[in-house]
């Protein structure tokens, strides 16, 4: 009997892995009824499964509630306080996410898009944004339930929306007559994928400067956010997606937050997500490599993965693996804290003390654009435990005001590129809303990176805000019902964010 109950254990907790395991293979649709995947590159088959999830408040009561303090804002390398990560130490991790990853020792790729951190995110200082921009692609199918609903429906390519820019060419055993593994959007005829992706888009990097903020943000003040925009605007229904932490996958959720899918809503979930699909690093979170679309990738890994390597320290975080595959320092930890540390975007202070841009502030208010570009967020208290139990939050990023210009929900505003992530298909044509802070540095605008410019028309690219429509058409007409001189001072005001 003792046997067999061990036995019967055994295969309920691997049942329970599988979900976690179960990274960009061949057949990458979840099925109705099962639970989202962390990966984030997995398309979710079935709106109930997120909407059912359940989430925690993360409000701490408190009688006299301290007066909230502005964060720390800056494009100076600097770390918000030193009392919760010495400045020593945030330029040691700085350099952690600075670091080139390379095929040996390191176990880069496969399949990847860059070889580190702030080859993506350096404008003007590591974290912050590029000009660097990811590909996705995927297919839509018409199977609709017998009611009529949930279709079309996404669905992913072999290996999953993302399609990585770059591979590894250098085989592990030269004789194996092995074709090469370059990705690229479907059809790949020799790779016996003859079907036409169905729809494709480029993501722009984002930032990352002040986004312990946007983490410490608590589930109910996003869900607060989301009830008052629409009280606001009937137009508006912004829309927060729970979605799985990979710190603490039991069974409940968080509102998601990073990405422009708003498909994870840690941080440290976040890093183990890129540092295997952007990089190509297996972590404790994502232990199995990447295939290139549904092919294996086996005689290009040079770090063979092996779910069983350990990590270099002795200790595991409460309730996370003792396992860390070819990440076995923690770098996604320090990437991490890194984040965490971070000030927030700057506005440019010469710019702002104009008058131009300050009445630009008050026209950009009155034509509605500030109900989702959202000027100011309080963060939730110190001592709050969020991230489903992972994480507190420490005074340096409690009860702090940030000024992001964005609301952290997804929105239908006519631009959504029909790819489906953690929210389910329902999201399929939601984007979550830019925050503008430190849009000044943008050369790229809108989530595909497709608008150059915030308002001018004689570019061959239409301008970000004429894109927008949807929810948004009400703002983008009064914008273009303005005088012109009036248009060029709302400009002005983005100019200084």
């Amino acid at each position: 009997m003792r046997s067999l109950k061990t036995f019967l254990l055994g295969v309920f907790a691997l049942l329970l892995l599988l979900p976690a395991a179960y990274n960009r293979v061949v057949h990458s649709q979840t099925q109705k009824g099962d639970p989202p995947t962390g990966q984030a590159n997995v398309a979710l088959a079935d709106d109930d499964v997120e909407r059912q999830c359940s989430i925690d408040t993360e409000v701490t009561p408190c009688l006299r509630c301290p007066i909230p303090t502005e964060a720390p804002t800056g494009f100076d390398d600097k770390t918000i306080d030193e009392n919760f990560v010495p400045q020593e130490k945030h330029d040691a991790h700085r350099a952690t996410f600075e670091v080139r990853d390379e095929i040996l020792p390191d176990g880069l790729g496969p399949v990847y898009n860059a070889q580190s951190c702030a080859e993506c995110h350096q404008n003007p200082v590591s974290g912050a944004v590029s000009q660097i921009t990811e590909l996705r692609a995927g297919y839509i199918d018409n199977p609709c339930d017998p009611w009529g609903y949930d279709c079309p429906q996404f669905v992913d390519p072999p290996g999953g929306s993302l399609i990585n820019d770059r591979a590894v060419d250098r085989r592990v055993d030269p004789t194996l007559l092995v074709a090469n593994i370059q990705e690229r959007v479907p059809p790949l005829h020799s790779a016996g994928i003859d079907r036409p992706a169905d729809v494709a888009t480029t993501r722009t990097s984002l930032n990352l400067l002040g986004d312990g903020f946007v983490e410490a943000i608590s589930n109910q003040t996003l869900l607060d956010i989301q009830a008052k925009e629409t009280n606001e605007n009937p137009n508006v229904h912004g829309l927060a997606i729970r979605v799985p932490v990979e710190e603490n996958r039991n069974g409940r959720c968080r509102i998601g937050r990073f990405g422009h899918k708003d498909q994870h809503a840690s941080l440290l979930s976040f890093s183990g997500d890129a540092y295997l699909n952007e990089i190509g690093i297996t972590n404790r979170f994502f232990l199995m490599e990447n295939t290139s679309l549904g092919r294996s990738v086996a005689n290009f890994d040079f770090v063979p993965n092996d779910p069983n390597l350990p990590c270099d320290d002795t200790v595991t975080p409460p309730g996370q693996r003792d396992f860390c595959g070819e990440d076995n320092e923690r770098d996604i930890d320090t990437f991490t804290i890194f984040m965490r540390a971070t000030k927030a975007p700057p506005r440019d202070r010469v710019i702002a003390a104009t008058q131009d841009a300050q009445e630009g502030e008050k026209m950009f208010k009155e034509d509605g654009c500030a109900i989702c570009h959202r000027d100011t967020i309080i963060t939730a208290m110190p001592n709050t435990v969020i991230n489903l139990g992972t994480f507190t939050v420490p005074p340096a990023l409690g009860n702090k005001i940030i000024h992001p210009y964005g609301d952290f929900l997804l929105h239908d505003i006519g631009t959504g590129d029909g790819i489906v992530q953690n929210g389910g298909p329902k999201t399929r044509f939601f984007v979550r809303t830019a925050p503008l802070w430190g849009v000044r540095t943008h050369t790229r605008l809108m989530h595909d990176g497709l608008s150059l410019t915030f308002a001018a028309n004689t570019l061959p690219f239409a301008s970000a805000i004429k894109r927008h429509g949807g929810e948004a058409q009400f703002a983008a007409d009064k914008f273009f019902a303005r005088p012109l001189s009036e248009q060029r001072k709302i400009v002005i005001f983005l100019e200084s964010l």
